[in-house]
Parts: structure tokens; sequence; C-alpha cells
């Protein structure tokens, strides 16, 4: 018996993140544990969890994407409109 997705064209998923996300926290973990069991450095650790949490995906969306989305609105690609008579 074989089961397909609902979406074939949607992005593979491993509980809330994007499998790519996945790879990045991985690698980001373990070069945090590096960095913690040589240096005692803390900020790798911190910097893994936050991109950890701000990828979650709830509804096809991330928190990150959401601030990608709002910075491109608002600063980025701002228009200006000219009014002339």
């Amino acid at each position: 018996m074989y089961m397909y997705p609902d979406n074939l064209k949607a992005k593979a998923t491993l509980w809330l993140w994007e499998l790519r996300d996945v790879g990045i926290m991985g690698i980001g973990f373990l070069i945090s544990v590096f960095a913690l069991a040589h240096a005692g450095i803390m900020i790798p650790v911190v910097i893994t969890a936050v991109y950890a949490f701000l990828t979650i995906h709830i509804e096809d969306t991330s928190i990150l994407e959401f601030i990608r989305y709002a910075v491109s609105f608002f600063i980025l690609k701002a228009q200006i409109y000219e009014w002339r008579i």
C-alpha cells in the first residue's frame, strides 16, 4: 500500500521544520558543541537555538519568512509616489 501526500509539490518536512532547516540546525549544533567543548563559548548554541525557533513552520509559513516579508515590504522595496499636476 502506498500513501501519497496531499500536495506533491510541497517541501519535505520533518516534524515542524523543512529538511533544509533540519540539516542547518544539525550542522549548527555540531559546531556549537565543538565550540562549547573547546573554547567554552555559548554564542553558537544560542544562535542555533534562535534559528531553530524562527524556522518552525506552522501553516506553510515560519516566523523567519514573515520577518523577511515584512523587511522587504516596509524597508527594502518601499515605493515612493510622486504626484504631478
